[in-house]
């Protein structure tokens, strides 16, 4: 019997024909209860191990860290622990050390057979954070955290000074090779060790803990909790050759204050003091603290940032307590602007344009906080949003009101973004006649003078802040800056109706002048010249592969004819006394200081962190002025087409394993991987 739809045709027969038609199996196939597989104890974790930790990456294997180190943290902030001791040995080894009241060694009462501290390590949803009895607030709230770091863990072991007694279990993989032994008196420790060493089966051999990532995860957390010291140890073979020291101690009284000020370093703020503060729940049991200052310079890729915390658990993508503090700053600074009469210049003000250059960074303490995954990347907690508000929003007030000449600053400062956001928006269409027509250009395009296509040039510029720069620093009579925002869509690994629906190709194209694809034509390009300018970074250079990919995708004639440009912009700039030189890399900085800087004298060496962070003066002397700049030419092979037509479908098309088995065949190339 076959249904039927509305129009008469045979359901079955579309399903057959969308579908094909089931075929029967050549033999029996048995599906009985037999077949149905129960995952007990941690198999879960190590079977998919993404579920728990994000994947299996550089990212996941740092993750393990995190969440031993969070439970030493949750003590700290709980009130009984204050030292933590980070250390780092050969061979991919980690241990986290506190002085906390160590992890519960008597017999569980559930599993009698088997301590709290193995019932911890070994079993999922297992823990002392499911209530507040405990931990008033903590960053561990399911119960899988470290037993998560066991089962994917060569191996692992516990120690646990309670009690003036020492105890010890070791792990393999999630399994207890053995029972809690008593190992002695320990009249003299207290707390809890967990050294362990990340599993290759699940990680690979070759992905090892980055030093540099480690150190900088125990420094941050040093911040976050103002009465914790922690130490920093780590085997002077492991960062040989880098910046990152072998022995540190952490202990930051001032809490995020020290954490901005040291992001900003030696940038110019819009006010001089940093507005930082704390507030404390009545009790103890729960605070808000915030940092937060204003640059004109921005912070490299970015004009500003938010980081934000959870106790202690950094909240990557935000959450509401970020919506909270932006809508007490945004509130504040607009009933600031009534007062002072500037009151329907700032009703236009938005969030974005209060924090669009500011540095923010905001950390909350709660009980049973929401989050969005196990990861803890964005805080959903309805609450969190009014504590942040609340704690904000009077102090803020009482900090404009304290300092007049300091807030009509930062208010023109806001008010001036603000307008400038209105202009961009009204000048969406820029005109320039051309020799037979006017377009209708992306409103960001600063445009160049010149009729003609001759001797003229369009820079494709990463972010609003280098394109200001470049904007200053350019030819107007023939040069053109578009700035995009980052990273564009990846034309290589996406359908063709999702290029011609993302807003930031069209803008590219329009500026072009010309059409992607099979409408194409070279002599409506716009420009002479089509040049590619991003920071001599990692970030740059990503950014710079995706727009090369998509002009090979969509518009290879341009490439063709000779015309796609690469800025090469320097990393470095060196100066002694009254002589400055560039360098473009590294290895272009030890040249010039074995041969133009050789001598006595120091060397003052400054690093660009972005094409944003150079004066126009700098980025037209060396990346922009056609007679000192230099320029690499987007070339392909022309008598090896599919050879290149391979390459960019490994790298950048629609198939992880290519990427992954080109990463296993040339990572014995890689000599030091800067995390």
């Amino acid at each position: 019997m076959s249904s039927k739809n509305n129009s008469g045709k045979s359901t079955l027969g579309e399903a057959e024909a969308l579908f094909g038609k089931a075929e029967k199996p050549s033999a029996p196939t048995a599906y009985t209860a037999e077949d149905i597989e129960v995952l007990e104890g941690l198999e879960p974790v190590r079977k998919r191990p993404g579920m728990y930790i994000g994947g299996t990456g550089r990212a996941a294997l740092h993750h393990l860290f995190a969440e031993v180190l969070d439970n030493a943290m949750d003590e700290a902030v709980a009130g009984f622990a204050d030292r933590i001791e980070v250390i780092l040995e050969p061979g991919n080894q980690l241990t986290v050390i506190d002085n906390g009241r160590g992890i519960p060694v008597d017999p569980h009462p559930k599993f009698k057979d088997k301590s709290a501290l193995e019932v911890i390590m070994t079993t999922l949803h297992a823990g002392g954070k499911f209530s507040s009895k405990v931990y008033q607030t903590s960053g561990g709230l399911h119960g899988v955290g470290v037993s998560v770091v066991n089962a994917l863990s060569d191996h692992l072991t516990v120690e646990v000074a309670r009690n003036r007694t020492l105890y010890s279990q070791s792990f393999s993989r999630g399994l207890a090779l053995g029972k809690l032994k008593e190992i002695g008196a320990a009249p003299n420790r207290r707390g809890t060790l967990v050294r362990f060493s990340p599993d290759p089966e699940i990680f690979g051999d070759k992905l090892s803990f980055s030093p540099k990532q480690v150190f900088r995860m125990a420094r941050a957390k040093a911040y976050l909790q103002r009465g914790v010291r922690i130490r920093w140890r780590c085997d002077q073979s492991l960062v040989e050759g880098t910046d990152t020291p072998a022995e540190a101690e952490f202990h930051f009284p001032g809490g995020l204050a020290d954490f901005l000020r040291e992001r900003l370093g030696t940038k110019t703020t819009i006010t001089p003091d940093v507005f930082a503060g704390r507030v404390e729940k009545e009790g103890g049991h729960g605070s808000v603290e915030w940092a937060i200052s204003w640059t004109p310079q921005g912070f490299g890729e970015a004009d500003g940032f938010t980081s934000s915390y959870c106790n202690t658990v950094p909240t990557a993508e935000g959450g509401t307590h970020v919506s909270g503090l932006r809508s007490a700053l945004t509130k504040a600074l607009k009933a600031y602007a009534e007062t002072a009469g500037m009151g329907k210049k700032a009703a236009q003000i938005t969030a974005d344009d209060v924090l669009g250059t500011a540095g923010a960074m905001v950390s909350v303490f709660i009980t049973e906080p929401e989050f969005q995954g196990q990861t803890k990347e964005k805080l959903a907690s309805p609450a969190a949003a009014k504590a942040v508000e609340a704690a904000v929003r009077d102090p803020f007030d009482h900090w404009l009101a304290g300092a007049p000449k300091e807030a009509a600053k930062l208010l023109e400062w806001v008010i001036g973004r603000a307008e400038d956001r209105l202009r961009r928006r009204r000048e969406k269409e820029v005109n320039r006649k051309s020799a037979t027509r006017k377009l209708r250009l992306p409103g960001k395009l600063a445009d160049c003078s010149r009729s003609g296509t001759q001797d003229t040039e369009i820079f494709l510029v990463e972010g609003d802040s280098a394109g200001g720069s470049a904007k200053q620093a350019r030819n107007r009579k023939t040069q053109a800056i578009l700035p995009l925002k980052g990273k564009i869509l990846n034309v290589a690994s996406n359908s063709a109706d999702k290029i011609a629906a993302n807003q930031e190709i069209r803008d590219l194209s329009q500026a072009l002048g010309v059409h992607i694809g099979s409408r194409f034509d070279l002599e409506n390009l716009r420009y002479e010249r089509v040049i590619i300018m991003t920071d001599a970074d990692v970030d740059g250079d990503h950014i710079a592969a995706l727009l090369i990919t998509f002009f090979y995708k969509t518009m290879p004639q341009i490439i063709h004819a000779g015309r796609l440009f690469l800025a090469l912009p320097p990393l470095y700039r060196l100066s002694r006394g009254g002589k400055s030189a560039y360098a473009r890399d590294d290895a272009h900085r030890e040249e010039l200081l074995a041969t133009d800087f050789s001598g006595r004298g120091k060397v003052e060496i400054s690093r660009f962190k972005g094409l944003g962070e150079m004066m126009p003066a700098q980025l037209k002397e060396t990346t922009m002025d056609p007679a000192k700049r230099t320029l690499a030419c987007i070339r392909f092979d022309e008598d090896n087409l599919p050879t290149t037509e391979a390459l960019v479908e490994t790298l950048m098309g629609k198939k992880p394993e290519l990427r992954f088995q080109f990463i296993q065949e040339h990572a014995k190339f890689v000599q030091e991987l800067d995390v």
